[in-house]
């Protein structure tokens, strides 16, 4: 139960995920992009890097939502936001949509919603460009 709050709901301990196959499915579709360029990419013998990074920094998101969550529970410091998009947008958004719904844990926050969206967005997009329009979005900048 939420210490501020046990009467809110969603915050009983052990609650399940709701729609767990659609969340699923979901989770997998936006990995797909990410995934598929990254080990194109390791393949051709650029490099594992990308790879390696999303996986990296994706266990340590999951690690920081999990702490920022038992913080925040028992009103300790806690992990300042633009630390966790900071994580995010340097490949840790499957680690963090994974720990979002495992601890529901930032989702009910509509501005840190919008950020963390965009930054999801921005790497679909950074893998359309790089798989198919050869670079051309990203070497305007």
């Amino acid at each position: 139960m939420d210490a501020r709050n046990p009467n809110r709901p969603g915050n009983v301990s052990g609650a399940r995920i709701q729609q767990p196959r659609l969340k699923a499915v979901v989770f997998l579709l936006l990995c797909a992009l990410p995934l598929c360029g990254s080990l194109l990419l390791g393949v051709k013998g650029i490099s594992w890097a990308p790879l390696a990074a999303y996986g990296a920094v994706s266990v340590l998101t999951f690690f920081l939502y999990w702490s920022d969550k038992r913080k925040a529970r028992s009103d300790s410091w806690r992990t300042p936001e633009n630390v966790l998009h900071a994580v995010e947008l340097a490949g840790g958004w499957p680690g963090a949509l994974l720990a979002q719904q495992a601890f529901r844990h930032k989702t009910r926050k509509l501005s840190y919603q919008l950020v963390f969206w965009l930054i999801v967005l921005l790497h679909q997009v950074f893998w359309i460009d790089r798989l198919f329009l050869e670079g051309s979005l990203f070497s305007l900048f």
